[in-house]
């Protein structure tokens, strides 16, 4: 009964792309999917609401949750008191093409590559801004920064919200098979091995520099018309914004007082679990907590630092919950999505994945089968943490079994989830670009999958070829 686990998906995705909208969907998969673990419509409705209140008491969930609401929350204050329009005006003289705005998204990245939402919520709203005197699509716009974002972060070997989580899967297989094997190497190993995250850095950057955005651009003036009819809703809140002065410093101090708290903090929590050197210290730290005392220190710094240069307090004060009232939707889609991971699990998804592979299959094709198969369940989950967990047992097994490269195989896993944050209409990463960018989020999750499709093809022909030279 194990293919049961499939139906949620079915639901989620059919839905998705009938309405044009995922909301309805994740709510009528989580339902479906707990009325289908007890086979009753009162008991399942209950467990239903049981996993959204288990996802929500699940401490790494509710710190994403937090620094969503309270990063939203900075973006609010920044706008009210004229940062991001000063900065915006500020960096807009020196910005004159497309091409510019573009490479300024990659330009970014030292600054913001702990975090694939940190990095979308801090770019975005100036990014977004920039846009407003420019005829450039929203989804090429989307696009690169998701790409800048996703295929990047996922490659780097420290500092990351990743690191620590990744190393750990690594290590439970080693320890799990006795392997005489440093874990933390395998895992610097397969970062050579993550092709799809490599092929689409290459394709991104390709997008950057050789423009096409015509037939683009009239394709999403047509989906953008869909909901154009309910701008009114903001249109008090933009007009008093227009209105603000801009002042540049107003963004710059507080967003530098970030990042400089956010890495001070990752590599003091480092060395308090015993890390020794500098790069220890950051692949050891808990990133996602500390991207959360970093916010919530950052926020309460920036409020006394706008007092002082007598920015309205009821004003910076309502511009707060508005920006992280603005996050709302991304927030409900996500704790949508874990709670639709944790049915699927009880339905036996894990099971039913290990059950349709033999041991039949040839070596040099396990990271290659790895690779394709976990990109399936990474798009039905958009989750990579998620396809890490689930796929990183069964590839273990499958490359400890047939002989196959284990840090080749490794790659392929992490390549794997790589794809489903990348591509996937339930990928946080998406879900925040399109909330930002206010895009129609099935549709940029649609036109997204028409790169990442190549640039997955590519990855599993190279697997291909390099499992039979590592086989």
């Amino acid at each position: 009964m194990d293919w049961l686990s499939l139906i949620p998906f079915v639901i989620v995705i059919g839905l998705s792309i009938w309405l044009k909208k995922i909301l309805p969907g994740l709510v009528l998969g989580v339902l479906v999917g707990g009325i289908l673990t007890e086979f009753s419509i009162l008991t399942g409705t209950q467990k239903s609401v049981d996993y959204i209140v288990t996802t929500l008491s699940d401490a790494n969930n509710i710190k994403i949750v937090a620094f969503l609401y309270l990063f939203g929350g900075l973006i609010g204050m920044m706008r009210i008191s004229g940062g991001i329009k000063g900065f915006s005006e500020w960096i807009g003289d020196k910005i004159e093409s497309q091409r510019g705005l573009l490479s300024l998204i990659w330009l970014t990245l030292p600054f913001t590559f702990m975090m694939p939402m940190f990095r979308i919520m801090m770019i975005g709203p100036v990014v977004k801004s920039l846009m407003k005197d420019m005829s450039i699509p929203k989804r090429k716009v989307g696009f690169t920064m998701d790409v800048s974002t996703s295929s990047v972060i996922v490659l780097l070997p420290v500092a990351t919200a990743f690191v620590g989580f990744m190393v750990s899967l690594v290590e439970s297989g080693v320890q799990k098979y006795n392997l005489n094997m440093d874990p933390y190497h395998i895992f610097l190993l397969s970062i050579l091995f993550n092709f799809f995250a490599i092929v689409m850095l290459i394709i991104g950057l390709i997008r950057t520099f050789w423009s096409r955005g015509d037939k683009e651009r009239v394709k999403e003036q047509t989906a953008k018309g869909q909901d154009d009819k309910h701008d009114y809703h903001r249109s008090g809140i933009e007009k008093e914004l227009s209105t603000v002065k801009a002042q540049p410093w107003n963004l710059i101090v507080p967003l530098f007082l970030l990042l400089g708290l956010t890495l001070f903090l990752l590599w003091q929590d480092g060395k308090a679990k015993g890390a020794d050197t500098f790069f220890q210290a950051f692949s050891e730290g808990d990133a996602t907590f500390v991207m959360l005392l970093g916010v919530f220190v950052t926020l309460i710094l920036t409020f006394v630092f706008y007092m002082i240069r007598r920015q309205s307090m009821s004003e910076t004060i309502y511009h707060f919950y508005d920006g992280g009232n603005q996050l709302m939707q991304a927030i409900v889609l996500l704790i949508l999505v874990w709670a639709l991971s944790l049915v699927t699990e009880d339905l036996g998804f894990s099971q039913f994945i290990n059950a349709t592979l033999g041991s039949f299959l040839p070596a040099f094709t396990i990271p290659a089968i790895v690779f394709v198969l976990g990109a399936v369940v990474s798009y039905f989950i958009g989750s990579s943490w998620g396809t890490w967990g689930i796929i990183m047992p069964l590839g273990m097994a499958l490359a400890i079994s047939t002989g196959a490269s284990i840090p080749l195989t490794v790659g392929a896993v992490f390549a794997s989830g790589s794809f489903g944050a990348m591509t996937s209409p339930l990928g946080d990463t998406t879900i925040t670009t399109a909330s930002i960018l206010e895009m129609p989020l099935v549709d940029y999750a649609r036109y997204k999958l028409k790169f990442c499709s190549v640039g997955a093809g590519i990855a599993a022909v190279i697997y291909v070829g390099a499992g039979f030279l590592l086989g």
